[in-house]
């Protein structure tokens, strides 16, 4: 009961936020009748609701605990990821939203994988390409895990591992149910709760860091001066890798490349591209700030960066007790926005691009409930991980995207306006990036540069050499779709 007293407030905006999760999954259910509706829904939705979605999806605990608390030890460069959010959101939804959405819906693809396939005519590079987005996904399913399970310890005191098994519980509950339909709604509702959130996060650390000029103050100091030098925790080429491998997933990462299978029309990817541009560039520019005012609120003592946001919201005296209920809920909102979204890639793209690869015959159906099961298993293994996660937020999610850039960049990108892609060089592409990725820290002096630019620029290499290698006429006709 003391516990209830204390909390009510958070108890109580749960408790609303969780019935409108229910009507959504009810309403998702209910609008589902095949895979295309499951996994992309129907391919008719508008463009406000999925610009908002593809905002809330990006936009998770990685961005409001991880990315927002980052330059408490990273400085003043990692600023320059509000600009690289929103350059590298323009370009997906100018560049790859038409096209994609286009070919996608001519051949019926509905994940990433089975565009490689199709597009290149390649069962190898489908597989492999299914086989490195649960990967990718289950590294960056982990971080949010981390990141929602530190703020409720912190703020709701709930110890770790029961913030991980509420989490998982409400979150595969209205996902496995009512599929993209309940996932895209719920994401809609959650972009402009965080979009308030981070105004209130913003506005509480500024006032009691005392006011904009505070900057100068946490500049002139001896412990945090070194935060504004262009290398204040690594070198610069290293920190641009961290922020362009964060950001390129806007290009390739299949969570984000879904929403656009599922626009309607041309005139819902315009409304898209507003939306998104304008959520991305209003909230990224409160939030990446919060890590600097956060030394003249709470010191320099902290042991990461992760602990920045969690420390914030659970000192009384920074926000009242409604504001900070809000940005909680904000935040278990912004958890939930990746992880529904990243356990439907899994699950179709495991259940589409692998198993029924061997079962081709099953009925959409059974299809879609086995969907269903694959959600709630690789939930179960997600959030086992997560509960001795390897690495921090911005370490797994920058991993992972980088993994998506230097993988898929060229199947995904050239693969879309260059007519002379072949398998091969899909396969050489995927398997490219993905070992040097991994193998970059081996190499003399690797430190000084990120592992993304290596990767994707041997990436892009192998598959051009490939295509060029190719017929001509060959393999034009892979890309027969008028884009």
């Amino acid at each position: 009961m003391a516990w209830l007293q204390t909390h009510w407030i958070a108890v109580a905006l749960l408790a609303l936020y969780g019935a409108l999760l229910v009507r959504h999954a009810i309403e998702g259910r209910r609008g589902t009748k095949g895979q295309a509706d499951y996994y992309v829904g129907g391919r008719s939705m508008g463009g406000v609701v999925l610009g908002l979605s593809f905002f809330a999806t990006y936009s998770s605990t990685n961005s409001f605990v991880g990315f927002s608390g980052q330059a408490y030890t990273y400085g003043a460069p990692w600023l320059l990821l509000a600009p690289a959010v929103v350059v590298f959101s323009l370009s997906a939804w100018i560049w790859v939203a038409p096209r994609l959405r286009a070919f996608t819906g001519a051949v019926d693809s509905v994940t990433l994988a089975d565009y490689v396939g199709f597009r290149f005519e390649s069962r190898a590079a489908r597989v492999l390409a299914a086989v490195i987005v649960i990967f990718a996904s289950f590294l960056y399913m982990i971080a949010v895990f981390k990141g929602i399970g530190n703020l409720l310890e912190i703020f709701l005191d709930i110890p770790y591992r029961g913030a991980i098994g509420f989490v998982f519980l409400v979150v595969v509950l209205y996902t496995a149910v009512g599929g993209f339909i309940s996932v895209v709604k719920t994401d809609a509702v959650q972009g402009i709760v965080m979009s308030i959130a981070a105004v209130l996060l913003f506005w509480g650390t500024l006032n009691s860091a005392g006011g904009l000029g505070a900057i100068d103050a946490i500049r002139a100091a001896p412990a945090t001066s070194e935060l504004f030098r262009w290398d204040a925790a690594m070198p610069f080429p290293v920190l641009v890798g961290i922020i362009v491998a964060g950001t390129l997933k806007f290009i390739v990462d299949p969570r984000q490349l879904s929403r656009f299978y599922a626009l309607a029309d041309p005139t819902a990817v315009r409304r898209g591209l507003i939306v998104s541009t304008i959520a991305f560039l209003g909230v990224y520019t409160l939030l990446l700030p919060i890590g600097l005012y956060a030394h003249a609120v709470i010191g320099s003592g902290l042991a990461e960066s992760d602990l920045v946001v969690p420390t914030l919201l659970g000192d009384a005296g920074i926000l009242p007790a409604l504001p900070a209920a809000f940005i909680l809920v904000a935040m278990l909102a912004a958890a939930m926005s990746s992880l529904d979204s990243v356990l439907l890639v899994m699950a179709s793209t495991w259940e589409r691009d692998v198993i029924s690869l061997f079962r081709p015959h099953a009925d959409e159906g059974r299809a879609v409930a086995h969907t269903r099961f694959w959600v709630a298993l690789f939930a179960i293994i997600t959030a086992w991980l997560a509960l001795n996660p390897p690495g921090s937020i911005v370490t797994l999610t920058a991993f992972s995207g980088g993994l998506y850039a230097a993988c898929f960049f060229p199947a995904v990108v050239l693969g879309l306006l260059w007519r002379r892609g072949t398998g091969a060089g899909a396969v050489a592409s995927l398997v490219t990036g993905c070992v040097v990725l991994l193998c970059w820290d081996w190499v003399p002096f690797s430190e000084a540069v990120h592992e993304v630019f290596p990767a994707m620029a041997l990436s892009l290499a192998a598959y051009v050499a490939c295509g060029l290698a190719a017929p001509p006429l060959a393999a034009a006709r892979r890309l027969d779709i008028k884009l």
